[in-house]
């Protein structure tokens, strides 16, 4: 079952790595310079270094043209792709909506047989067959199936007793520059990176989780890095329990719409 995934940061990577495991064959479309944070668990990184590996899983960027033989190795292909223009040439059975950009940006539900878009800004039954919700807390992975995911609050979710003081976020306009590397513990008040000049400081100690790539343009206020309270390292080379649980509901809404013979297109 070919699904094309709309992004490829740490969530749309855990939805990826369900479906991969799970026999399916997911295809991400990506920004040309992404932004993800958490890099050493985003497929989107193979944007970036062309070719890239989570938790056992390799994904290569690749044009339209290279899927099928990616495919057929095993590999996901990781395209620049970000209004998913692909999805005319290889007609998935699903189209996914993991850019978490808390707005709809051009999903629609006749885009594939099954459409599945995680967090806020989606409508089941409107702009596509199910929505996940992608908010920390009780209902966290839950299939809906008609409405929408919970307001996002912009307040990140508890960590180790910390939430948004484990965000790090750009101290100016400007090109990103880092001073730290993913994994390594940090202290409360270090330098994580600049942005043209100007530190960013880390508010908490812990392990510096997630942190943007040299060259990025940034405004002021954008999340830019993620500092883990809970000072595990390994937590840095594998999917969040989050990513694994928005995966988890979509794979159970393509495999539900799929059973009722669900399609977009046709209008069933």
């Amino acid at each position: 079952m070919l699904v094309v995934i709309r992004g490829g940061g740490d969530l749309a990577t855990g939805v990826a790595l369900r479906l991969y495991r799970s026999g399916m064959r997911p295809v991400i479309c990506e920004i040309e310079r992404p932004t993800s944070i958490r890099r050493t668990v985003c497929f989107s990184e193979a944007m970036r270094l062309g070719e890239t590996a989570v938790e056992g899983v390799r994904a290569r960027r690749a044009a339209p043209e290279e899927v099928p033989g990616l495919l057929a190795e095993g590999i996901v292909p990781v395209l620049a792709d970000p209004e998913a223009a692909c999805v005319r040439m290889l007609r998935p059975e699903a189209v996914v909506d993991a850019v978490l950009a808390k707005r709809n940006l051009g999903t629609t539900m006749d885009m594939a047989p099954v459409v599945v878009a995680a967090g806020p800004g989606f409508t089941a039954g409107a702009d596509c067959h199910a929505v996940v919700e992608t908010m920390r807390g009780h209902y966290l992975g839950r299939v809906i199936y008609s409405g929408a995911a919970l307001p996002n609050t912009n307040v990140p979710g508890l960590i180790g007793g910390y939430a948004g003081e484990r965000v790090l976020r750009a101290p100016a306009d400007g090109i990103f520059q880092g001073a730290k590397e993913i994994g390594c513990q940090v202290q409360t008040g270090d330098v994580a990176g600049y942005v043209d000049g100007t530190p960013m400081v880390c508010t908490i100690s812990g392990v510096l989780r997630g942190l943007l790539a040299d060259g990025v343009v940034v405004k002021r206020g954008m999340k830019s890095g993620d500092v883990d309270p809970r000072c595990e390292p390994a937590h840095c080379l594998c999917a969040s329990d989050k990513a694994l649980a928005v995966g988890g509901g979509v794979l159970e809404a393509i495999l539900h719409l799929r059973g009722r013979g669900e399609d977009g297109r046709n209008g069933k």
